[in-house]
């Protein structure tokens, strides 16, 4: 088994596009019908409009932002640098995690955290549970 899409329902798809093209960094593939695909470093990552997604899952998909995207990154910092640069506002970052990454955090148009995390050596071991 493995994840085939991982699908984000979007208020405004172009900006939406915008940002995970431009800041993010996702290859843009195309866009149609209210959805918009893009290569997230071998997965495929996509937007669909909030509006539609009635029709695709049978309820309504109210907004929120209850989820959260990881972009793995080799320098944190440098990331960060990056985005202050496009005048991207940061929610937290950098900043070393026990769990052996450095993160930046920041919104996208619709509060989704984006967060970009880079590997570093861990404070604490794992167990497994």
């Amino acid at each position: 088994m493995e994840i085939g899409y991982v699908i984000l329902y979007v208020g405004d798809l172009a900006a939406s596009v915008g940002f995970y093209r431009d800041v993010v960094g996702f290859e843009y593939k195309f866009t149609d019908a209210g959805y918009a695909e893009f290569d997230a470093g071998g997965v495929r990552f996509a937007l669909y409009e909030r509006r539609r997604a009635e029709w695709l899952t049978g309820r309504d998909v109210a907004p929120g932002a209850g989820g959260e995207v990881v972009v793995m990154v080799a320098d944190a910092d440098a990331c960060a640098e990056r985005l202050a640069g496009l005048g991207v506002a940061l929610l937290s970052g950098p900043a070393d995690r026990p769990w052996g990454h450095r993160t930046v955090h920041v919104a996208d148009p619709d509060g989704f955290v984006v967060e970009f995390a880079a590997e570093i050596p861990r404070a604490r071991g794992r167990r497994r549970t």
